[in-house]
């Protein structure tokens, strides 16, 4: 009898043990696409993962038609009679069925780059078994760039899985300079993170003073003797976003951590505000005379310093600049950015940049855009959007010149994907505080050059 009873036990496991499998593609060009909702009538919901998959091994959907709506930003199913979005399926054990989406949007879903789960889905379904976790939950906005033969990442505030508070000091890995052999999905790019003995990822930037530590203006740097130096400013964070210190810092070639280099400011009711200083994204552009300037901003450049070491240090050597406040977009109206990045671009022969509008619609920090100028300082536009967003915030977004061939007409961007100062009532599981990277061809006659 007891013999009896284990057998009934498990014989709804045995029954449902191979999932039933979705895949979500592009109709346009059969990419998988990551990042797809379903939800049921009963609010189950899925999410795709890097491989566009969804394993479904719920009971009670298992030989049940169920209607799944489908949710995407940038990528939709047609509307039916009634106006929903979505499409019916029967969940069969270790049965398959393949849904074609329509993609809006001018920049095309690569997939998820940090946290956890990235291949969850896959993972259920017996595919994708060499893809290894990474420790990461979630992490915040992105800097790079390439020093001493590497690609340098590192991050913002990170989650991991053991507490609800994390690290707070950045942090950081390597990969090679270009680490994707394809700019199509399913994307996989392991990150090689500085570890602590117990293998969990750590931070490497824990400078004095109380509150965490953020980094930006990151950037390599030769020294007058040639050798490079890896750098950046750093800014001590209190009351959640408040700056109270702001500095620079110093990669230790041997500790593999930043040390702090020098106090450009500390907050004071006489000096309430930090002044300007090597931050945001970096560019290097050499002058017509030979001079080579490194050009930080974020978006668009509000100081150039001589690209050296020396001069990165001394602020005699600063030049301020003045950003362009806002870009026509080509339906002529004048938008304010928020944060981005420019780069020069050997197919389009221009300076380019993606960035975030401030207050745009319909999410306030979730639409990007895409927009060109002959020179690093501007004028840039007329902008065109290239990704928006119904709810969420996508934000402080860096485009990766370096992954791609030069004279490629592909761009490769990135930012983060999170509820922050957003209107979405629920967090997305596992792609919530979280970078996502997107695919932008510079041959889509969208991007066409336009006329100012």
């Amino acid at each position: 009898m007891k013999s009896l009873r284990l057998i009934l036990l498990f014989l709804p496991v045995v029954a449902f043990a191979k999932p039933f499998q979705i895949e979500i593609i592009d109709r346009e060009n059969g990419w998988p696409v990551p990042l797809v909702q379903l939800t049921t009538t009963h609010n189950l919901t899925f999410v795709t993962d890097n491989a566009g998959l969804i394993a479904i091994d719920s009971p009670e959907l298992m030989n049940r038609e169920t209607w799944f709506t489908l949710s995407s930003d940038g990528y939709q199913l047609p509307a039916d009679g009634f106006g929903f979005h979505g499409f019916r399926a029967t969940p069969t054990p270790g049965g398959t069925h393949q849904i074609k989406v329509d993609r809006t949007i001018i920049a095309k879903r690569l997939g998820r780059l940090t946290g956890a789960g990235i291949f969850a889905e896959s993972q259920k379904l017996g595919k994708h078994l060499d893809w290894k976790e990474s420790g990461i939950f979630g992490c915040d906005s992105v800097q790079t760039t390439i020093h001493r033969g590497k690609k340098f990442w590192t991050w913002g505030d990170s989650h991991l899985a053991h507490y609800p508070l994390g690290i707070f000091h950045m942090t950081s890995a390597t990969t090679e300079p270009r680490p994707l052999k394809s700019f199509e999905p399913p994307l996989k790019l392991p990150l090689n993170y500085f570890r602590a003995p117990n293998k969990r990822p750590r931070p490497v930037a824990q400078l004095p003073g109380d509150g965490p530590t953020w980094l930006n203006g990151y950037l390599s740097l030769p020294d007058q003797n040639g050798a490079t130096h890896l750098v950046a400013t750093y800014s001590k964070i209190r009351n959640f976003l408040d700056v109270y210190q702001l500095g620079l810092c110093h990669w230790n070639e041997d500790t593999q951590n930043f040390d702090p280099f020098k106090v450009l400011w500390n907050h004071h009711p006489d000096s309430p505000k930090p002044p300007p200083a090597p931050e945001g994204h970096p560019v290097i552009h050499t002058h017509p005379d030979g001079q080579k300037w490194a050009y930080f901003g974020d978006p668009f450049p509000t100081l150039r310093v001589p690209a050296t070491f020396e001069a990165w240090q001394d602020p005699a050597q600063w030049e301020h600049l003045k950003p362009q406040p806002q870009v026509p977009t080509i339906n002529g109206q004048e938008i304010k950015p928020h944060r981005g990045s420019i780069t020069w671009n050997s197919f389009r022969k221009k300076w380019v940049t993606i960035f975030t509008q401030l207050n745009g619609k319909p999410s306030p920090l979730g639409e990007l855009w895409y927009a060109e100028a002959q020179n690093p300082t501007g004028p840039w536009g007329p902008a065109i959007k290239i990704l928006s967003h119904a709810t969420y915030t996508f934000y402080n977004p860096r485009i990766h010149p370096d992954l791609s061939p030069k004279g490629s007409p592909i761009l490769i961007f990135e930012g983060t994907y999170t509820t922050f100062f957003s209107k979405s009532p629920t967090k997305t599981p596992r792609y919530d505080y979280n970078q996502i990277l997107y695919h932008l061809d510079l041959k889509d006659p969208a991007l066409a050059p336009k006329t100012e």
